[in-house]
C-alpha cells in the first residue's frame, strides 16, 4: 500500500491506554494526537506529555502528527493571537521530541470584523505562525474545516499565496467541504483545486441523512472517498492517511467518548473499512 495509517485515536478513547489499546488491535502503530483525558496534547504539562511519549515509544506507536487548536473553530479572529504564538511554542519542541513534522492549524472563524480587516488579520497572523513553523524545521498544515481558508478552494490558494512560506502547506480533509456544503461534490470539487499543496490526509467521509443533509458514515458508504484516494496513489502520495471517524465522538459537537469499548468498536470497524478501500484504489 502507498499509505501509512494513522488516526485521531481519542476518539476511540480518552485515555492513552485506550488510545494505545485500540491502535494495536488495529495493526497500526501510529496515531495523530489530539486529546488526552479532555486536555489537547499541546496543553498537558511537560511532565505529563514525556510520560505519554515514553508510553508510546515503548508500544510501538509513533506519532503522525499533531491537531492543534491554532486558528481552530473555537478561536475566531477576535481570539487574543499570543494564544496561538504560546501554544506553537509549546508544541514545537514537543514536535522533535516526537520526530513528528506536522501540526495542524486552521484559519479563524470570523466574528463581528470587516471582511477586508479580517483577511488582513488572518493573514498576518498565519504569516507570522508559518515563520514560527520555517525556523522551528516543521510544517504548519492548514485544513480545509473553519476560518478563511476553509471558506472554498479560492480562499485556500489566496491564502496560501499571501502567506508565501515552504513550511506553510495544506491538511486535507476528505469529508469536511460534503458535511459543510450539504453536497456530495463539494470534496471532490474543493480536492481538485487544491491537491498540489496537500501534504496531511485526514479521513473523515458522509452520506446524506433521513433529512437529506449529510451525516458522517463509514468511508466504504461515501462514494466520494474512492476517486481521492485512486488519485492520491496516482500521483505517488506516500504520507499519512489519518482517520477521523466523528461517528461517535466529535469535539467540536460536544460528543466526547461515553463509551469506550463502543467507541473502539467503531474505531475499529473504521480502521479496517478504509485499508479495504485503500486496496480498491
Amino acid at each position: 500500500m502507498p499509505f501509512r495509517f494513522t488516526g485521531f485515536a481519542d476518539e476511540a478513547g480518552k485515555t492513552l491506554k485506550e488510545q494505545i489499546d485500540v491502535t494495536k488491535k488495529a495493526g497500526w502503530s501510529s496515531i495523530e494526537v489530539r486529546l488526552l483525558e479532555g486536555k489537547n496534547f499541546c496543553e498537558i504539562p511537560d511532565a505529563q506529555f514525556d510520560a505519554a511519549l515514553d508510553s508510546l515509544t515503548s508500544n510501538g506507536i509513533q506519532i503522525a502528527g499533531f491537531g492543534s487548536q491554532i486558528a481552530n473553530w473555537a478561536r475566531p479572529i477576535t481570539t487574543e493571537f499570543q494564544i496561538d504564538v504560546d501554544e506553537l511554542k509549546r508544541a514545537i519542541p514537543r514536535m522533535k521530541k516526537a520526530k513528528a513534522s506536522i501540526i495542524r492549524c486552521m484559519s479563524y472563524p470570523n466574528k463581528d470584523m470587516e471582511r477586508e480587516a479580517y483577511k488582513k488579520e488572518v493573514f498576518k497572523r498565519l504569516t507570522t505562525l508559518a515563520k514560527m513553523a520555517q525556523d522551528a524545521g516543521i510544517i504548519l498544515g492548514h485544513e480545509n474545516c473553519n476560518g478563511f481558508g476553509g471558506e472554498g478552494p479560492a480562499q485556500t490558494i489566496e491564502m496560501l499565496e499571501k502567506i508565501n512560506n515552504p513550511a506553510f502547506k495544506l491538511i486535507f480533509d476528505t469529508g469536511n467541504n460534503t458535511l459543510h456544503d450539504h453536497n456530495d461534490h463539494a470534496t471532490v470539487d474543493f480536492w481538485n483545486q487544491v491537491k498540489e499543496h496537500v501534504v496531511h490526509v485526514h479521513v473523515k467521509a458522509a452520506k446524506p441523512g433521513a433529512d437529506g443533509k449529510f451525516v458522517t458514515c463509514y468511508p466504504d458508504e461515501d462514494p466520494q472517498q474512492l476517486p481521492i484516494l485512486t488519485d492520491l496513489k496516482k500521483r505517488g502520495y506516500d504520507g499519512w492517511l489519518s482517520i477521523e471517524p466523528h461517528l461517535k465522538a466529535a469535539v467540536h459537537a460536544g460528543q466526547d467518548v461515553v463509551d469506550p469499548a463502543a467507541n473502539a468498536a467503531i474505531y475499529l470497524e473504521y480502521t479496517k473499512r478504509i485499508e479495504a478501500l485503500v486496496k480498491k484504489a
